[in-house]
């Protein structure tokens, strides 16, 4: 793990937590395209508001990153790259975009938490990751739904 901060957190927690001292490093990453979506992300994850994140299929194959599976762990950071707490996948679902419903949209705990806000919000931000691409969103696109609960932090 190149980041330092990640590092320690991590360290810190397989002190406490020996069972899983020989899982795959976790990923080291931040949610969020600008810093402050970071910053609202990581409010939300630590208060537990946010338990769930959306990745487009499109844009996990684009950039040769695997699909998220149970069991993985993250390492959250600030947009500085300071690792604030560990997340852990429970779950993983894979649907198209029209078929995201309002309850998901609260379980991912952004905005008013209304479904109307997630699809504007996700729209804006497939747009502007598939431009890269050359590609566009769709309706039918396939949406990541990664549920995850917040295991550490400092």
């Amino acid at each position: 793990m190149k980041n330092a901060s990640a590092r320690y957190l991590w360290g810190d927690y397989l002190d406490k937590h020996l069972e899983y001292a020989f899982s795959h490093e976790p990923k080291v990453t931040h949610i969020g395209n600008s810093e402050n979506e970071v910053k609202e992300a990581l409010k939300l994850i630590l208060s537990g508001k946010k338990r769930a994140t959306s990745h487009s299929l499109l844009g996990l194959q684009y950039r040769k990153e695997p699909l998220p599976k149970i069991g993985d762990f993250t390492v959250l950071t600030d947009w500085k790259g300071d690792a604030k707490c560990i997340l852990r996948t429970v779950a993983v679902r894979l649907k198209p975009f029209f078929s995201i419903r309002e309850s998901y949209s609260k379980i991912e705990g952004e905005g008013d938490l209304s479904l109307t806000y997630w699809k504007n919000k996700h729209w804006d931000d497939y747009t502007k990751e598939l431009e890269a691409f050359g590609r566009v969103p769709r309706e039918s696109m396939i949406v990541v739904c990664e549920y995850f609960e917040k295991v550490f932090e400092r």
